[in-house]
């Protein structure tokens, strides 16, 4: 499977238009001219002539070194990025019949998930017979409830889906 490149931003003979809007190296305004003559400026300048809004009328280009402002922008781009934060949904699964012990070591994990920003599915699996007692499951998740209302809502009630009944906790703001 390849990638496909889509440029962003025409440059120099890739520009198709009669007239452009031209701004200078030094950002100031050039005026309306003739794609040809705009070309010939920035060949003058040793530099490309770049469309940077193309939905104007007439499109508006810029005398520019392309290589410098691709660089400056990936820079934004993955200074951006790098600032975004993604929310994980992590999970933590259960048992019908699992121990209160056992059980308040799983809320202080489902605790700390959501101390740190992430979303947790709490999952409570049934084996076998257990699915006739399913009363157990719900018991359990109600446990979980009330021990992680401090840190946490419940963004997905409790609902079955095979032999597994799960619901969906985010943290609070």
């Amino acid at each position: 499977m390849r990638r496909v490149v889509v440029a962003r931003h025409r440059v120099n003979h890739l520009i198709r238009v009669p007239e452009v809007r031209v701004i200078g190296p030094e950002g100031e305004q050039l005026g309306i001219l003739k794609t040809s003559d705009a070309l010939r400026r920035a060949l003058e300048a040793e530099c490309d002539l770049v469309e940077v809004a193309g939905n104007s009328s007439p499109p508006v280009c810029r005398i520019m070194d392309y290589g410098k402002f691709k660089y400056e922008q990936s820079k934004k781009e993955h200074k951006i990025r790098q600032h975004q934060k993604s929310t994980q949904v992590k999970e933590i699964k259960l048992r019908p019949r699992t121990d209160r012990h056992d059980l308040q070591t799983k809320i202080r994990q489902i605790v700390g998930f959501l101390e740190e920003g992430s979303k947790t599915k709490v999952t409570v699996m049934f084996r076998g017979r257990e699915m006739a007692n399913r009363s157990l499951g719900l018991t359990a998740m109600g446990r979980v409830r009330e021990k992680i209302e401090e840190a946490g809502t419940v963004e997905l009630e409790p609902r079955m889906e095979g032999r597994n009944l799960y619901m969906i906790v985010a943290p609070k703001t």
